[in-house]
């Protein structure tokens, strides 16, 4: 073959990985978009959804750790200004960031394929696809890529930061380290938990260092080191635009808003980074060691036996593919090394660093277990391609038969997480997810007050109204707020007034009680006695131990 025929066939490999990984793309929105305003919302989205209306209406946002990353305020109240506010649309940037995933994997390839062999560092065509696959169908990154929280945009720019940095080392453009640096922006204001995988990430490179330097492979860990170091910097030209970016977007996030707008000024460049930092360490580090510690073993453990029962296939996959990658009989590739190293670090750094053990957790070991896994995936398909070079018809129905055992469970694992039941059943469905729709409140509530002046719905009960005066303008708020989640993010979609009693002589004392009265379940006789022409309905907040009663005028 001539250098010109194999040129044009490496070319041809390539658009043709290229054109899978982009149907997977399309793929992969589809299954995030299709339906995703069906499910209620979780407290925490209700959190993030009610805030970012508040920003919308005033104007006015100032980072709070408490309240998680920036990155979802900011966008959704964008999106909120332009298409309007809905379960949906809320979920929306969430989704297209998780749906666009799977082009990561296009960072991951390695330049050549050829012969039976991956390549020397990286993926090879095989690998690449079912990477990308594993990135639009992953039951766990699916899940929490419908769902209005931080995690799946902190891996996937965790993932763009990481595959930038692979082709800097590699020796190519510039370009690539302008969008590591934005995606290294996005990451810091996507969630909190971005320092837990910035200690993932300096594990997973010391780890892979050594083992290099064990195996004997290539030059020693201070020539590696130097190396990398010299060619992720670059010249001073393209370092001092990577930090321009990353300082861009970092700003653009963080910094305070008056008005909807970010005032210029030295103040407002401490504000988002010095003062960034000050806050997330007094909340988030001495807020912690006043009082937020917890048991190490009971969120270990239940975080492992979330991966195991959502994510069984990937881990084994992964387990697989970085054994023989490391054992095997060819040289161990960094990039299968080192993302391993990065999930198994994971396992233990995340259940350390977070407030509550939530499945969640399972997003930040399942996204860099999914380069390992693709490697397995590679190994089950050069077995099935070297039996059918070989005319061995009992290696091609092996390989068949894995191949859709692994396609099977994973189908499975999808219908019974992601588009599961919203019940205890479904081991990503977290306790604070509502078990009931909530749309019948909305119509109901939404009719109700309509041409309505004054308050429009009143909480009863010391559950839900606090003793004195309080704002819920910006977080924190008190409990007793909190326990009226998701219904606020409701409330203020339709831009319901919204007042509270405490007891039975504040309810009496009102001459013409609201159109909507809310109430928790045990107290639905002692409101209905002081309520007439009202009828009633019962709605589950949480899986349980959080039902309340709505009146509603008829």
């Amino acid at each position: 073959m001539s250098a010109a025929e194999s040129s044009a066939g490496v070319g041809t490999r390539v658009a043709v990985v290229a054109l899978t990984v982009v149907a997977l793309t399309v793929v992969a929105l589809a299954l995030r978009l299709v339906g995703l305003g069906s499910r209620p919302f979780h407290w925490d989205e209700a959190r993030v959804g009610y805030w970012s209306l508040r920003f919308l209406d005033t104007g006015a946002f100032e980072y709070r750790p408490v309240a998680g990353g920036p990155f979802l305020y900011v966008v959704d109240r964008t999106v909120f200004a332009l298409v309007g506010a809905t379960d949906a649309t809320a979920r929306g940037v969430v989704a297209v960031v998780g749906g666009l995933a799977p082009l990561t994997a296009l960072l991951f390839r390695g330049r050549s394929t050829a012969g039976d062999a991956p390549p020397r560092y990286r993926l090879d065509d095989a690998e690449t696809v079912a990477f990308a696959g594993l990135l639009a169908v992953s039951p766990v990154l699916l899940y929490y890529g419908r769902f209005l929280r931080g995690d799946v945009p902190l891996a996937v720019f965790s993932l763009v930061v990481v595959g930038c940095a692979i082709r800097i080392l590699d020796g190519d453009g510039a370009g690539y380290r302008y969008l590591g640096a934005a995606a290294l922006g996005l990451a810091l204001a996507s969630s909190a938990f971005v320092v837990g995988t910035l200690v993932c990430l300096l594990a997973a490179a010391v780890l892979t260092v050594d083992q290099r330097r064990l195996v004997g492979e290539g030059a020693s860990a201070r020539d590696l080191l130097e190396r990398a170091a010299e060619r992720l910097r670059g010249s001073t030209r393209s370092a001092l635009g990577a930090l321009g970016i990353l300082l861009a977007v970092h700003l653009f996030f963080y910094a305070p808003r008056a008005d909807g707008s970010i005032r210029p000024s030295l103040a407002t460049v401490d504000a988002a980074v010095l003062g960034s930092l000050r806050k997330f360490y007094g909340v988030r580090v001495v807020g912690r060691r006043q009082g937020g510690e917890h048991e190490l073993l009971p969120y270990l453990s239940a975080h492992v036996e979330t991966l195991l029962a959502a994510s069984a296939v990937v881990l084994a996959l992964a387990f697989v593919g970085f054994l023989v990658d490391r054992y095997g009989r060819g040289p161990s590739r960094p990039v299968v090394a080192f993302h391993a190293y990065w999930a198994g670090v994971s396992l233990l750094v995340f259940p350390i660093i977070t407030e509550e053990s939530a499945a969640w957790l399972a997003v930040h070991t399942v996204a860099p277990a999914l380069v390992p896994a693709a490697a397995g995936v590679g190994l089950l398909v050069r077995y099935g391609s070297r039996a059918l070079d070989r005319s061995d018809a009992t290696g091609v129905a092996v390989a068949a038969l894995l191949g859709l055992a692994v396609a099977g469970q994973l189908g499975v694992a999808v219908a019974g997480t992601a588009y599961g039941p919203t019940s205890t059943e479904n081991p990503l469905v977290h306790h604070a997810q509502p078990a009931d729709d909530l749309d019948p409140f909305v119509a109901d509530v939404s009719a109700a007050i309509e041409g309505n002046e004054g308050t429009d719905v009143l909480f009863y009960g010391t559950t839900f109204v606090p003793a004195g005066e309080t704002s819920v303008d910006r977080p924190p708020v008190g409990v007793t707020w909190g326990n009226r989640l998701p219904l606020p993010w409701y409330l203020e979609r339709l831009g319901a007034e919204t007042d509270g009693v405490r007891d039975v002589d504040g309810l009496a004392a009102i001459e013409r009680p609201p159109p909507v009265v809310v109430a928790d379940a045990g107290q639905r006789s002692t409101v209905a006695s002081h309520l007439d022409g009202y009828e009633t309905s019962t709605y589950r907040l949480s899986l349980w131990n959080r039902e309340v009663v709505v009146f509603v005028r008829a």
